[in-house]
């Protein structure tokens, strides 16, 4: 149908231009500011590697907003010139206009899927490691943990291959007072034990302090020790990473990780839901966005159409964010407040889209 193709392509350009053009611009803003904290170790080769390295993660944020700004300039275009009233006076209907507008937001529903999957969580180890010289930690609270009988380990950092970064072990007596402390910067996988599925990893200058019953201490350096672990070396990848920086499949491996344990991490549940649900998210911004052209807004500029749309991409990104920090701190189940918000959007964008003249 001409009709379909020709609002689908405004559509896809609009959308198009709108992401491509907000992700330029935080590309050269972050550049420039990288340009501040340039010194004898990180040169302008170096910020340009990092920008490069950063740009699918900025991409990523940016395309919910490009998709809803695009929405809001390609149907208000057709507006302004009259174009949008002729095809509806042509019989076709408004929800039928929105589902040739959410064809092309579905590709790049698709891409930012890809981008999150595959890109993305590899570029951001790179990007640190440009900037930084060594991998990106997880925060303490993020890290693995394990408790053997009087035994806390905590290991803030591990890659596929073994190897450990930033390991600390607390010994305790019966009473739980601390009896010796145990840290290395670096760990390696070297054997494992079949007999009681114990994998072992070799610390390097391990740094030891003992603390005596009468509070005295006495720190000692120790060239190599070794750390037995239940684990595989694959699952401390996993259980060490920040869960801004792990794939939607990682996330989920994440979790049956520590449902075997019976435990549960709710930070990583939350951005497991983010991910997974982002798709919807998106969509929904693209229905509201339509909605803000049929609706009341229809006799205002094409500008004043596109700040209401970024106010309210932004109120939805905080409002994301709010739902978070909820589930977070009540533990309330993170897919119903993930959720929230995608359907709060989603009916509005209907209602306006239904109901308004």
């Amino acid at each position: 149908m001409i009709l379909s193709r020709y609002v689908k392509k405004q559509a896809l350009f609009a959308m198009t231009g709108a992401i491509i053009g907000l992700w330029l611009l935080k590309v050269v803003f972050d550049y420039l500011a990288e340009l501040q904290d340039l010194n004898d170790h990180y040169n302008y080769l170096d910020a340009l590697r990092f920008i490069a390295y950063s740009a699918p993660r900025d991409l990523l944020d940016y395309m919910p907003f490009g998709t809803l700004l695009g929405a809001v300039v390609g149907l208000g275009l057709l507006a302004n010139t009259s174009e949008l009233t002729v095809i509806q006076a042509a019989g076709i209907s408004r929800f039928k206009i929105v589902g040739w507008v959410m064809q092309p937001a579905i590709i790049f529903v698709i891409i930012r899927l890809l981008l999150g999957q595959y890109v993305v969580p590899t570029s951001n180890q790179l990007a640190h490691q440009v900037k930084h010289d060594k991998p990106l930690l997880s925060s303490a609270i993020n890290g693995y943990w394990d408790k053997q009988a009087n035994r806390i380990i905590n290991i803030d950092h591990a890659n596929t291959k073994g190897e450990l970064k930033n390991i600390k072990v607390w010994q305790l007596d019966d009473t739980a007072h601390i009896q010796q402390v145990l840290q290395a910067d670096t760990g390696s996988f070297v054997s494992q034990n079949t007999a009681d599925k114990t994998s072992g990893w070799q610390l390097q200058q391990v740094k030891q302090l003992t603390i005596a019953a009468d509070g005295h201490s006495q720190l000692t350096t120790i060239p190599t020790m070794t750390l037995q672990l239940p684990i595989e070396p694959s699952a401390i990848y996993l259980l060490t990473r920040s869960p801004d920086n792990m794939s939607v499949t990682e996330l989920w491996q994440h979790q049956q990780l520590l449902a075997k344990d019976k435990r549960r991490s709710l930070e990583h549940e939350v951005a497991f839901w983010k991910k997974l649900l982002s798709p919807f998210a998106m969509l929904s911004l693209v229905l509201v966005a339509c909605s803000f052209v049929f609706g009341s807004l229809r006799n205002q500029s094409l500008g004043y159409r596109i700040v209401i749309a970024l106010l309210f991409g932004l109120v939805f990104r905080y409002l994301q964010d709010l739902v978070g920090f909820v589930s977070l701190s009540t533990g309330f189940s993170p897919f119903f407040m993930v959720l929230l918000p995608i359907i709060a959007s989603a009916a509005l964008g209907v209602y306006l889209i239904k109901h308004k003249n």
